[in-house]
């Protein structure tokens, strides 16, 4: 049993912070399932403290929740949705960029979208929002870093089965998708989307032109971050005295197509992470995401 335990506690450790982020949206899921079980009550109201409301009277009371709403999901489905695309999202975020800013970012699409969604229900007539209720599930910042890379390298080609299609194609259908979502049954959610959207927007294009607009934030969110993030020993990069560039000397390097140019750099960051970068490998990279 003890074993057992140790092994759990490892695993835990050598969770990235995104992977603990789901975990807890996993976890608080549970907790609202067990209240449902124990107290007999309806499971729309079992995480009632967490979701936010859309009248400011309400939200005044409850200010955590503009973060809270990011962790709670009623539905088995639509957790499930937003961790397996916040799984492969982040996979690439915390490979491309530090783990603090690629958290930055997240938050951030949780605080624009939550924000998003007060403001907009706030100003429009009753009318519009009568049938939209409080909003919840974690949308907002998985859109903010999915944008985010849409946009920071709209050129850069993935697979979707047999055919390859650029970032900003994805990232303009999920905003349309959004978009066309507002005149649908779940306005609300769709707005907050929108938020988290443009936010990440923001953040990429700003970040290619050297301005990092998370950066205050950030550090109001050092402390948050130490709690998903385990301590680890300092990496000592051994730079080869010899000019090279993603392993190759400058002349081969320059022989490649951007692709592979690219391709050799972000290979370098899935085995040495970003910081092993050189100065010129990380302008190469920002350069690359403007075309």
């Amino acid at each position: 049993m003890t074993s057992l335990n140790n092994d759990f506690k490892d695993k835990l450790k050598n969770l990235n912070v995104f992977e603990k982020i789901m975990a807890i949206n996993v976890l608080i899921f549970f907790i609202g399932w067990l209240i449902q079980v124990i107290r007999h009550i309806p499971r729309s109201y079992t995480l009632s403290w967490l979701e936010l409301p859309k009248e400011l009277s309400d939200f005044i009371f409850k200010p955590w929740t503009l973060l809270t709403y990011g962790f709670t999901h009623y539905d088995f489905f639509h957790l499930l949705f937003n961790m397996v695309v916040l799984y492969f999202v982040s996979r690439s975020m915390v490979n491309l960029f530090p783990s603090r800013q690629s958290l930055t970012i997240y938050f951030l699409g949780i605080l624009a979208g939550g924000l998003s969604f007060l403001l907009v229900y706030n100003v429009l007539p009753d009318s519009f929002s009568f049938t939209v209720g409080s909003l919840v599930g974690a949308s907002a910042g998985v859109n903010a870093l999915l944008i985010f890379l849409c946009a920071y390298m709209p050129n850069r080609e993935t697979r979707f089965f047999s055919i390859s299609i650029k970032l900003w194609h994805i990232g303009a259908a999920i905003v349309v998708i959004d978009v066309i979502g507002l005149f649908g049954v779940n306005q609300g959610g769709k707005v907050a989307h929108l938020g988290g959207s443009l936010i990440g927007y923001l953040y990429a294009t700003q970040l290619v032109k050297g301005n990092d607009i998370g950066f205050g934030f950030a550090k109001l969110m050092d402390n948050i971050t130490n709690l998903f993030s385990k301590k680890s020993p300092l990496k000592t990069v051994h730079r080869n005295k010899k000019n090279t560039m993603a392993g190759h000397n400058k002349e081969e390097f320059n022989e490649f197509n951007n692709q592979k140019k690219i391709d050799l750099i972000l290979d370098k960051i899935s085995k040495s992470g970003y910081e092993s970068l050189t100065k010129e490998e990380k302008a190469f990279l920002f350069k690359a995401g403007k075309n």
